[in-house]
């Protein structure tokens, strides 16, 4: 599954024997899955700044420039091998975006629009729930048809998906902790004293599996977020100032500024893995495992492996 969605986002397959530097992405992904779960003691007792000297923070600034090194590699590989102007891969699309808006697509911006956590828990509750995939499928078929690829331009009229991602983000946010924030003032949270510099963390992950918050909180139900016949929204839908709302990008001003962007890329991901192929699970009697692997961006502990063939529509188009 890993391979097939990095084959559609950036061009390149990772499966299989590892030449030429495959080996080295697959074990810098595991190195950054340790370290986003690893908290650094300083967090909690700044003393100890002092006693360590600065190894941990040198530790993540490297790895963070091999990661963003690798990273940049795979933009420019797409830049300048697609040659042709067609925008085949994701990269390939925001490379095309960056040209008629640069201020918005910088390469910092496209490196950090890679979902493909997001898109693993999403294929793996729809093959865990096949009457919600089969719901996401007719819907494509009806609203796109079966003569051309979904486009970006479909992704407003494809409501169901747009939910299914929403109950993706709402039981498994790309960080089940948000980024970390520090108290300006003093203040008082809940009955709670919180001093003037206090580390501050928004457990996401709790938040969105409250029983007192949402019905039948830890049940996939894209239908959730649906709109009721009399217009109003139903309970998580972010519209609405009187329903429950997820936050995975975060909230108010210090919310993510790419949340629309990122939506809209695992959107039109998601919705093109669904019109394109057939997918069955490699045991068909047993559900895909959905525990969840140790780390800040929260990775499914056992990676997903599906079965897929090409659906007729891309059969079809390939002849023609």
């Amino acid at each position: 599954m890993f391979n097939i969605m990095m084959t559609m986002i950036a061009g390149k397959s990772y499966d299989g024997p590892a030449p030429g530097g495959q080996e080295q992405f697959k074990e810098m992904m595991v190195e950054v899955l340790a370290c986003a779960g690893a908290s650094s003691n300083a967090d909690f007792l700044p003393v100890l700044n002092w006693l360590d000297g600065g190894r941990y923070e040198r530790k993540l600034a490297g790895l963070s420039k091999r990661l963003d090194g690798l990273m940049q590699r795979l933009i420019d590989e797409s830049r300048f091998s697609n040659n042709n102007g067609g925008d085949t891969t994701m990269v390939d699309h925001l490379l095309s975006l960056q040209q008629s808006q640069p201020e918005y697509y910088s390469d910092k911006i496209i490196k950090g629009l890679l979902p493909i956590l997001t898109l693993e828990w999403a294929m793996s509750n729809l093959l865990n729930h096949p009457e919600i995939l089969k719901k996401a499928r007719d819907e494509i078929d009806t609203q796109v048809g079966e003569g051309r690829m979904v486009e970006e331009l479909d992704l407003p009229k494809l409501q169901y998906l747009q939910n299914t991602i929403s109950e993706t983000l709402r039981l498994y946010p790309p960080r089940p902790l948000l980024i970390p924030r520090t108290s300006s003032r003093d203040f008082t949270l809940g009955g709670y004293h919180v001093p003037r510099n206090t580390m501050l963390l928004v457990n996401a992950w709790a938040i969105h599996r409250d029983p007192q918050v949402w019905d039948d909180a830890t049940s996939f139900k894209p239908e959730r977020f649906e709109i009721s016949g009399d217009g109003e929204a139903e309970a998580g839908d972010r519209s609405s100032s009187r329903r429950p709302k997820p936050i995975p990008f975060g909230i108010g001003r210090r919310a993510c500024p790419g949340e629309g962007l990122a939506r809209r890329l695992v959107g039109l991901t998601l919705a093109s893995l669904i019109q394109c192929f057939e997918w069955k699970k490699v045991v068909e009697e047993e559900d895909i495992d959905m525990a969840e692997g140790p780390g800040i961006t929260m990775p499914k502990l056992i990676p997903l492996q599906l079965n897929c063939k090409p659906h007729r529509m891309v059969s079809d188009m390939v002849i023609a």
